[in-house]
């Protein structure tokens, strides 16, 4: 069954859900919902995502109400990822449900809080937040009687999995692939070896739009840059002065939403452009032709890259190391450290739930369940509960 109007000017390499390699537990179909849409509904309504509203995007979620976090973030890639399937031709539905779970293997404080909790199971396989949210929608999820997971299909697996490209090659072999990814039964059948679906490419894209111009937004906002310095950078000076021409009466914060919703847009059309002429020199005629290219399809171009560059170069020295939040992100990466050596030595300290499926103090088993435990967690929850555990007034 399909269901939509897309149907009748569908992209011959565009995935279709009628066509979907299926569920690792089948299912009847729907009568209301085609198989990817069921996809994106299953996200939406799963714990880890209603759990992206106070985990880090570039700030501590409680810093301000106005700055992205990692939900505001998830909503934002997706509504530029369906604009761009949309044009493309290809299937809304799956793009929209690989960009609403990309970061559901975050764990809280952002980047951070991945350094930290990857340092902390160096021993015990390492933390990969890609290969966490495949074990988040195949196991830690349990909101149904008969499985384990959120059982999405085969398709969303796979771009969940492979959406910043192939992760066996010949420089990295299968022996390199993450813990997280390998403990899933079908891992294999996953196809490592190649590119995934238009649609994964184009989520991946959306998410590098999103970040690039919603963190100038938020940088602005916070006073870690400055819009004159920013003036100064290719094509964001370009399109800053564009406005001021434009608006000459504007206020300064209008001006910063004009040219971050114009940058967005000129970024939208360079994928578009790029991604066109991939597409009309491979002229891939099925999803298996694009996942079996040279390249991958959705793509900037060269000269955008170069921008892009530039602009990530600023942000890097001017925001993401700027000492307030090298402040912030230490003290979370010292309440994540904390926190795992903590349950790891003393099982008994944890949730009811998680203790039962304890292993011994500091055997592997319990370094993978304290590690799930903490990537669970919101900023909040995580301040509260190094609060609770390492304060007397935690408790008293």
């Amino acid at each position: 069954m399909s269901i939509g109007a897309t149907d009748r000017n569908r992209a011959p390499y565009s995935n279709h859900p009628a066509q979907s390699r299926g569920r690792f537990h089948p299912q009847n179909d729907s009568a209301s919902r085609n198989a990817f849409q069921r996809d994106r509904d299953r996200i939406v309504h799963a714990t880890a995502f209603r759990r992206l509203k106070e985990k880090t995007q570039v700030f501590v979620a409680h810093e301000g109400d106005h700055y992205r976090t990692r939900l505001t973030h998830s909503l934002e890639v997706a509504q530029i990822a369906r604009t761009i399937a949309r044009v493309l031709n290809v299937d809304e539905d799956l793009t929209e449900a690989l960009a609403l779970a990309h970061d559901l293997g975050h764990p809280p404080f952002g980047h951070a809080g991945e350094r930290a909790l990857a340092e902390c199971m160096t021993e015990f396989g390492g933390f990969d937040h890609n290969a966490h949210t495949l074990r988040v929608i195949t196991k830690i999820e349990t909101r149904y009687a008969e499985f384990e997971g959120l059982n999405l299909t085969w398709e969303t697996l796979e771009g969940v999995v492979k959406h910043n490209g192939p992760l066996v090659t010949p420089e990295h072999g299968e022996d390199a692939l993450p813990w997280a990814i390998r403990e899933y039964p079908d891992w294999q059948g996953l196809e490592l070896d190649s590119f995934a679906g238009v649609e994964a490419q184009i989520a991946a894209l959306a998410d590098d739009i999103a970040y690039n111009n919603h963190d100038i937004d938020d940088g602005l906002r916070a006073g870690l840059l400055k819009i004159e310095e920013l003036a100064e950078l290719p094509l964001v000076g370009d399109v800053l002065r564009d406005c001021r021409r434009r608006f000459p009466q504007a206020s300064e914060s209008l001006i910063i939403l004009e040219a971050v919703r114009d940058l967005i847009g000129l970024m939208v059309d360079d994928v578009l452009k790029e991604t066109r002429s991939r597409l009309d020199a491979a002229a891939p005629d099925s999803a298996e032709a694009v996942r079996r290219a040279e390249r991958e399809m959705v793509a900037f171009s060269p000269d955008m890259l170069d921008a892009l560059a530039g602009l990530r170069r600023h942000l890097f020295a001017n925001m993401y190391r700027h000492y307030k939040v090298n402040r912030a992100m230490a003290q979370a990466e010292r309440v994540v450290r904390e926190l795992f050596q903590l349950f790891l030595d003393d099982p008994g300290l944890l949730p009811t739930h998680y203790r039962r499926q304890a292993g011994e103090p500091g055997s592997e088993k319990q370094a993978r369940l304290v590690s799930d435990y903490i990537a669970g967690m919101t900023d909040r929850y995580a301040v509260e509960e190094h609060k609770r555990l390492f304060t007397v007034q935690g408790y008293f």
